[in-house]
């Protein structure tokens, strides 16, 4: 339990951007909650709205020309903004640490891991030489990397994402400090991954008794985690609870719209309720409630107060604070949603598919040596079968570096595939045809899962969508380009005008737009998404999920949406594949497949997702996946399979039909039975 004494406390913070003409334009504003030991306090809210500058203000690391105007931060009753630079040089990593959204850009890639953890104990705990390589080595067994030796000695870009996101946890807790702040820790990572970290930093957090402030915009990590939940808007907080009565009855409307937002199973082939508009820029903040102009709620005869009087944060119940003119009065609660039925199987005869891959390889040669000979290969994509219909969305799903986005590449002709076979409506396609391979582009376009980088930072909007129609000669002439560009900005929810705009004038959610647009220009029947939604909160996610359900059915499109993101898969996709280690091992109507997975790795899968509803016991994969350059005989899941057999590490077993028109590549069935003949194999496919 935590302790009721704050640990840290924090009044009146306000921060501040320096302009050209040395005024501060305010940025935060009264920043009001506190943390006590043994808590985790959540700070949710979209992109932009102030999160992560408030935990680099609370560790004095606010970048040059940002600067705190007000307020008071007490750490265990020590005034930290009083405190000169030395003084915080030595709480930080010490009383204080920081884990930092993105692990690949915080580690040094040109020193050792020793190097990075042991900097950390040299200055915090004086250690040195053998006591502090083995204090390092503790630290990393502790975050649950195996062989810490060996580790020590590698470099960040050796190791993946989920070890990388371990790494940087080991060096902030090196010196047990009595705070935590952890910015977005588990969002680029998959769910098992993400499920591992979680339960480190409770297991850790509960050995420790330290405070923990969690940035994030994923309510089922705040549902799993949090004890309390402060939700930011604009610079400001908007409400402040207790997880039970914020997750029972959120109170201010830009709470319940982030509630609204979130796709649910339920809600499969309908609109999800989206923000309108985007929250207001900081060199344009209004004068009254910042989030007027967004709020589905507020009364027509009242507006005038809501546009030029700023609400104040008042208690509304116990523990339980809002920022909002006209509040809810009574209890009211969340809606829920359940989750439907599993869908029978059709007796319709399915679409014929618009395109297909069948025993699709792709092997990276591994070179070594002067003369860059070959040495064995990375079997990225190993013998993978799809098929795409139109009008229906696919989902293929799986941890990060089992082949998702490499089978999307090959397809694309991106990558060159090493075998297998591709129809476009039953015709079978030649890969080294040039002229076939130009067609089939204008027909399979691509949506990658970083707009930004994908987007010529040089080329203005209309320019990035011209290029697509003149280079495939979907149009006939300029004018006809400038015309279609226009109304493909409409089709998108932008305007014609932003035409004339670079990449870097939009946000987030407006680039993927450009990026959608960017692939509709051709005319394609089939579109490839590569996590186009991974980066986005929930409010822009919801808009773009709204706007490609409305043109898979204007337009009749086939989806390849490749995801880790399971709530979107539930609420979007048809089908679904399940990838493991460059093979599908599980295969069906969503519906099916997500309500009764067959395949041990599935269930694995599943049981991970945080879930604001909570409830479900989740299953721990041990150790990390084999790599794909030595992937293990038989079975690829078996190293890591609690059920496995004698014959699953001998034989790989076959993709059997199920009920309700699943595949599943497993000997032994959901009902705990053995499915196919073991006997029939010999040995694993090459």
């Amino acid at each position: 339990m935590p302790d009721a004494t704050p640990l840290l406390v924090i009044r009146g913070l306000s921060i501040g951007i320096r302009q050209a003409d040395d005024t501060l334009l305010p940025v935060i504003d009264d920043l009001d909650f506190s943390i006590r030991a043994g808590e985790t306090f959540a700070l949710v809210g979209e992109s932009g709205c102030g999160k992560s500058l408030t935990a680099l203000a609370l560790m004095r690391l606010l970048p040059p020309g940002i600067h705190i105007t007000g307020g008071e931060v007490f750490l265990q009753g020590r005034e930290l903004l009083a405190l000169p630079e030395a003084v915080m040089r030595e709480l930080r990593g010490g009383d204080m640490a920081m884990i930092f959204q993105e692990p690949a850009s915080s580690l040094n890639p040109v020193l050792t891991i020793e190097r990075q953890i042991g900097e950390t104990l040299r200055l915090h705990l004086n250690l040195t030489g053998r006591a502090r390589r083995e204090y390092a080595e503790t630290l990393l067994a502790q975050v649950g990397i195996s062989d810490p030796a060996r580790r020590l000695s590698e470099y960040p870009f050796q190791l993946s994402g989920g070890m990388k996101q371990r790494v940087m946890i080991a060096i902030a807790l090196a010196a047990r400090p009595r705070i935590l702040i952890a910015d977005e820790p588990s969002t680029a990572l998959d769910v098992t991954v993400q499920a591992q970290i979680l339960e480190l930093l409770q297991n850790l957090q509960a050995e420790y008794g330290m405070a923990l402030l969690l940035i994030t915009h994923d309510l089922g990590v705040v549902a799993r985690m949090a004890d309390r939940i402060g939700v930011m808007y604009a610079g400001q907080l908007v409400e402040r609870a207790g997880r039970d009565a914020f997750f029972r009855a959120p109170q201010h409307p830009y709470s319940r719209a982030l509630f609204a937002a979130l796709p649910e199973s339920a809600q499969h082939g309908q609109h999800l309720s989206a923000l309108p508009g985007q929250a207001p820029a900081f060199t344009a903040l209004p004068s009254g409630c910042r989030f007027a102009d967004r709020c589905a709620k507020q009364k027509r005869e009242d507006r005038k107060q809501c546009l030029t009087q700023t609400p104040l944060m008042e208690k509304q119940g116990n523990d339980v604070w809002v920022r909002c003119h006209f509040r809810e009065t009574g209890n009211r609660e969340r809606k829920t949603v359940k989750s439907p039925a599993v869908e029978p199987p059709h007796t319709d005869p399915s679409p014929a598919p618009l395109f297909s891959a069948h025993g699709l390889r792709v092997h990276f040669p591994i070179r070594k040596g002067v003369l860059q000979r070959t040495h064995g290969f990375v079997r990225a994509a190993d013998g993978v079968d799809l098929d795409l219909t139109p009008g229906r969305t696919l989902a293929l799903v799986g941890e990060s570096g089992c082949g998702k986005t490499t089978v999307g590449r090959a397809l694309m002709h991106i990558i060159p595939a090493t075998d297998g076979e591709f129809f476009w409506r039953g015709k079978r396609l030649n890969p080294r045809d040039k002229a076939e391979a130009k067609r089939l582009r204008q027909s399979m376009q691509m949506v990658f899962q970083d707009p930004y980088a994908s987007l010529n930072p040089r080329m203005n909007v209309g320019e990035i969508l011209r290029e697509g129609m003149l280079a495939l000669n979907a149009v006939r002439s300029e004018q006809e380009a400038r015309e279609r560009c226009a109304a493909l900005l409409l089709q998108v929810g932008l305007k014609a005008e932003h035409a004339s705009r670079y990449p870097h004038e939009f946000s987030g959610g407006q680039r993927q737009r450009i990026a959608i647009a960017r692939a509709l220009a051709v005319s394609p029947r089939v579109i490839l998404c590569d996590e186009p939604t991974s980066a986005l909160d929930v409010s822009v996610q919801a808009q773009i999920l709204n706007l490609m359900q409305d043109l898979q059915a204007e337009l009749g499109i086939a989806y390849l949406f490749i995801t880790h993101n399971f709530a979107v898969v539930e609420y979007l996709a048809h089908e679904i594949a399940v990838m493991y280690l460059g093979r599908i091992v599980e295969s069906g109507p969503a519906a099916a497949v997500l309500a009764a997975p067959a395949h041990p790795y599935t269930r694995a899968l599943l049981s991970a997702v945080p879930r604001i509803e909570g409830g479900r016991e989740i299953i721990r994969l041990e150790g990390e996946a084999p790599s794909p350059a030595n992937p293990p005989p038989g079975c690829r899941f078996y190293p890591r399979c609690k059920d496995a057999m004698p014959v699953c590490k001998e034989n790989y077993p076959p993709m059997t039909p199920l009920a309700t028109n699943r595949k599943v590549a497993c000997w032994i069935s959901e009902d705990r039975g053995v499915v196919g003949d073991p006997s029939s194999l010999t040995s694993s496919p090459p």
